[in-house]
């Protein structure tokens, strides 16, 4: 059985970050992937997404981004490129090709069963990601049979769809910028979209995510806030990696038609819910309190003058008439993409660190079992610790609590 310290599941970028932290530490350790370095992003995206953070926001701990075009976004295969030069450049100890089938407990740490063979260690990072699974409703069960679905995870390009008209079924980031790039290829798209986060891609001549970083409001603890499972919950913000709106507005002027949140799929109708409007009202509500407090900080330093006035977008219009059922059996659906959101896969971690709902239990990535870890959650310590800009301070923060446990300072699980 091979022995080391420390196990990091995962080649992301949480990974990357964590195996840094403990090179410095001197704590031996080694990362395990299931395929190569940042092989979610090489396998499990689309081909024409670009990432919705600035290059700027992109850097990695003790590599700022490279390149020449900070305000740009960068396509996914440039930053697998850049994840491959990461891993080479801090000697990271990736053993590639490697799936983990099983995690259990020990007296002194855990064992792992891999497809490389048996390993143990005394702490293990849980480094896969908040991304490593679609969510997919129960309802799609009921789909008819001719119906392509697909998810975010599966779906690459708008050639490889059958001809006829797509449901996409989710209006955050990913649902959003699928919808608008399969409509652009003359296919009729539906875009159920049920509760949303709503922001400009740029406001007052900066770019969103400039003001949330200025503002700290990225830096948020985990521990200040009142209802963290709620904060965990919220939904991307409707992005795109680009100048270009993708917010409901936006799509209804390319032609894409909006309904409510799909609530079932019954005897070959797609049903959809009635409180599009509701939503909607949130999603500008909060929109606008976010774009408040940008002018309240402009003008308490008294730089209006040296910013573009406000520019705020208009409040989202809905159709004349809801749309409350959609036949899914006359033939003009033909394809159906999930974009539903994402979930964590710990179902290979056979410890009781899991609550009654299935989620994993954890105390800013504490894990609730002794030198037991996990990193890149949303919201795990910070705002944007399920970025690439927070992977640094979350994996320094917690590489000090592992090193602690290592050395006794610390004998129990936070």
């Amino acid at each position: 059985m091979q022995k080391v310290t420390t196990v990091i599941i995962g080649a992301g970028q949480s990974g990357l970050a964590m195996s840094r932290d403990l090179t410095s530490g001197g704590v031996d350790h080694l990362v395990l992937d299931r395929g190569a370095v940042a092989n979610a992003w090489r396998k499990d995206r689309w081909d024409s997404l670009r990432l919705l953070t600035p290059n700027w926001a992109n850097g990695l701990p003790g590599a700022p981004y490279p390149g020449s075009c900070p305000d740009g976004y960068m396509p996914v295969a440039e930053f697998v490129r850049w994840m491959n030069a990461y891993a080479n450049m801090i000697d990271a100890p990736v053993q590639r090709d490697t799936e983990v089938h099983r995690v259990t407990g020990t007296a002194t740490g855990f064992n792992l069963e891999t497809s490389s063979g048996p390993i143990s260690c005394q702490t293990l990072v849980l480094a896969s990601g908040a991304c490593a699974r679609p969510h997919v409703p129960p309802s799609c069960a009921a789909v008819p049979s001719g119906i392509l679905q697909l998810t975010p995870a599966t779906y690459k390009r708008p050639h490889d769809l059958p001809p006829g008209g797509v449901l996409v079924v989710g209006a955050s980031a990913s649902g959003t910028q699928i919808a608008r790039e399969i409509q652009a290829t003359g296919r009729p798209v539906t875009l159920a979209a049920g509760w949303h986060t709503r922001l400009p891609r740029t406001y007052r001549g900066r770019d969103v995510e400039w003001w949330l970083d200025t503002l700290g409001i990225l830096d948020e603890r985990f521990d200040v806030v009142d209802d963290l499972q709620r904060a965990r919950r919220t939904p991307s913000p409707q992005l795109v990696g680009g100048p270009d709106p993708v917010d409901l507005n936006a799509l209804q002027d390319c032609g894409i038609e909006i309904v409510g949140r799909l609530a079932d799929i019954r005897d070959g109708f797609a049903l959809f819910s009635g409180g599009l409007a509701n939503a909607c009202a949130s999603a500008d509500l909060k929109m606008n309190r976010l774009l408040s407090t940008i002018d309240e900080w402009v003008a308490e330093r008294g730089l209006d003058n040296e910013l573009p006035p406000p520019d705020r977008p208009g409040p989202t219009r809905l159709p004349g008439t809801p749309i409350l059922n959609r036949s899914l059996g006359d033939g003009a659906i033909r394809t159906i993409v999930w974009a539903t959101g994402y979930r964590p896969d710990f179902s290979w971690l056979e410890l009781p660190v899991f609550d009654a709902r299935g989620r994993l239990r954890h105390h800013g990535g504490v894990v609730a079992a002794p030198g037991l870890y996990a990193m890149g959650l949303n919201f795990m310590r910070r705002r944007r610790s399920h970025q690439i800009s927070g992977v640094g301070e979350d994996a320094r923060d917690l590489s000090a609590h592992l090193r602690a446990f290592l050395d006794g300072r610390i004998e129990t699980a936070a």
